[in-house]
């Protein structure tokens, strides 16, 4: 059974949840976006974002709406409390965005964080 999701772990925006289900209609073999934490990057830790074909493992945590589906790990929870991922779309590109308001340093392209 997967955890609950509290209200105060980690949030996703409409924009996020909307351009999830985009990519996911575009690639019918793949059925939820992983968003995870790894060591690594400039700043000590960076996101990896992977489309995934899989079902939730059980300690994750999974966000759904409107057939947008994220999935995060427990251990990558633990750096991402209180963090709301976003999509945005403005004169720098497309991406996709976290705020986290544990990250003490970033890297400027917004990847990789420090604790």
């Amino acid at each position: 059974m997967n955890a609950p999701v509290p209200s105060s772990t980690v949030t996703v925006s409409d924009a996020a949840y909307e351009r999830v289900a985009s990519i996911l209609a575009d690639t019918p073999d793949k059925n939820a976006l992983r968003i995870s934490v790894e060591g690594g990057g400039c700043s000590g830790f960076s996101y990896k974002y992977d489309l995934v074909d899989e079902k939730p493992a059980d300690d994750d945590l999974v966000f759904s709406k409107n057939g947008g589906e994220i999935y995060i790990d427990q251990m990558s929870l633990i750096y991402m409390g209180g963090s709301e991922v976003d999509f945005v779309d403005n004169l720098m590109g497309q991406s996709f965005e976290i705020k986290n308001p544990n990250a003490v340093a970033s890297c400027g392209c917004g990847t990789s964080f420090s604790v």
